[in-house]
């Protein structure tokens, strides 16, 4: 398979790169539509295995679509497995710590908060559904954030749902061991607190956006989270693209793209 347009090609730049905390990878690219607003946002969350070497470079293409049709884009970097602090739980913390953010910029930028959606794509899917669900934490537990911020609703694009089926299914190279810096058997409670699957029932409306013929991140995992997440009375739907591989579903000139949108679009 050759390495798809977005990881070659460079991005539009963002309106603004933006710090929301002290360390060289906590900042985010804001992206504004054109008009007075306020506008919609959708935060994203940019996959990779959440190793270093990926960066938020290639969302940049999916964001700048989204912008262009009347959406606000808060694309989040974060640390990552191989940067100090990175994996568990720095992570976990620079994405709450970037969403939360969303409060600061809407001081200054045209942003309606009642309408925010998080997205992500493969890892990236992960933290979005993450997100959506941090709220379900305790306090004294591990990740605890006093009053995060909920969105509306979150969009997972071939998104790494549930860890403990990612570590058995051994994907990324067992990357999730690393990630989280241990087996399901080691350390339990980080599996507990870091996993969607985990959470459920999050209390938010997500879609889960599959390729039928992605061996990255195989569908079943979102087929066996949807199941369990409607079991458990969230609004879950799942949106299953015949033929389309890992990269496709953040692809902006692929024809599965306008599924992407209406997800996005069915949760504002």
């Amino acid at each position: 398979m050759s390495q798809p347009w977005m990881l070659e090609t460079p991005a539009p730049s963002a309106d603004q790169r933006i710090p929301y905390g002290s360390d060289t990878h906590q900042f985010g690219d804001l992206r504004l539509p054109r008009g007075p607003g306020p506008h919609p946002v959708v935060v994203v969350v940019h996959g990779g295995f959440w190793r270093a070497r990926y960066d938020l470079e290639h969302v940049g293409h999916l964001c700048a679509d989204l912008t262009q049709r009347g959406y606000a884009t808060w694309s989040l970097e974060y640390r990552r497995v191989g940067h100090p602090g990175g994996g568990w739980t720095g992570t976990f913390e620079d994405v709450s710590l970037g969403t939360d953010f969303l409060r600061t910029l809407a001081a200054k930028h045209p942003l309606d908060l009642a309408r925010v959606v998080t997205l992500g794509h493969s890892a990236g899917g992960h933290l979005a559904l993450w997100l959506a669900g941090r709220g379900r934490l305790k306090p004294g537990q591990p990740l605890y954030t006093a009053k995060p911020f909920i969105p509306r609703g979150a969009v997972s694009l071939a998104g790494v749902v549930d860890l403990e089926r990612a570590f058995a299914l051994h994907l990324g190279s067992g990357i999730v061991e690393s990630f989280l810096g241990g087996t399901p058997e080691q350390v339990p409670e980080r599996y507990t607190l870091a996993s969607p699957a985990a959470l459920l029932p999050l209390g938010v409306k997500q879609v889960l956006v599959h390729g039928a013929e992605d061996t990255t991140v195989p569908l079943t995992l979102s087929t066996e989270y949807h199941a369990r997440a409607t079991k458990l009375g969230d609004s879950v739907r799942l949106v299953g693209l015949p033929g389309a591989e890992h990269f496709d579903v953040i692809d902006p000139r692929a024809k599965e793209w306008p599924r992407v949108v209406e997800a996005v679009a069915s949760l504002l």
